[in-house]
This record gives C-alpha cells, sequence and structure tokens, in this order.
C-alpha cells in the first residue's frame, strides 16, 4: 500500500540514527520499515479515536523490541539517543495523521529498550 499523506512521505524517519555511525544502517532501515507499516496500517485502518491509535503503536513498539537484539548483536544499543529518536518519530506520525494529543509516552509504552 502507497502511502497518501504527504507530511509522512516528506520526512526522513530515524534521520538521528543515520547520521550516527554507532547505528548500523542496515537496522534503522528495518526501523524506517516498522514506522512504515504504521502509517500503511493508520491508513488502512483510519483508527477513530487514541484506543485505537495506541492498538496500533503497540504492534509497532513490539517490533522496535524485536530489533533490540539485533542492535546489540551489532555492538550498537537502543539507548537514550535512539529512545528519544524513535519516541520522537512515533509522536510525528500521530501528529500526522490528526493525533496531536497523543502521549508520546503511551505511544511507545510496550517499549523494553
Amino acid at each position: 500500500m502507497a502511502i497518501t499523506n504527504e507530511r509522512i512521505t516528506r520526512y526522513v524517519f530515524l534521520r538521528v540514527l543515520y547520521e550516527d555511525g554507532y547505528y548500523p544502517d542496515h537496522l534503522v532501515d528495518k526501523g524506517r520499515g516498522v514506522l512504515m507499516r504504521l502509517c500503511e496500517r493508520i491508513e488502512a485502518e483510519q483508527p477513530a479515536d487514541l484506543a485505537a491509535l495506541y492498538a496500533l503503536t503497540e504492534v509497532a513498539t513490539e517490533e522496535f523490541n524485536a530489533l533490540e537484539a539485533e542492535f546489540e548483536e551489532a555492538g550498537s544499543e537502543i539507548e537514550t539517543v535512539a529512545r528519544e529518536e524513535i519516541a520522537e518519530n512515533f509522536w510525528f506520525v500521530a501528529s500526522a495523521y490528526g493525533f496531536e494529543e497523543a502521549d508520546v509516552e503511551e505511544l511507545v509504552a510496550a517499549r523494553e529498550w
């Protein structure tokens, strides 16, 4: 499914991680994929309220949880800088789809990082 939200299509997801050599690009690409799939699901399912949005972000957060081991195997980790960047990107997605009132901590409440 092609994403139609122009704010999303113009946005560079995880920019800070791509700019820092500590984070392997192939794993940052996987994280970007998680966020893009989240956008596709939001466009397909059109959540009616925050509870429905949080259900979608929970799945995406769990995908990031699964990536953490891969980061560690590559000599990296999802630490403070990465946590902040990922959470900020989740909030950007929520706001781009009209959920400006979303709580960033709720968006990534299932995180293990």
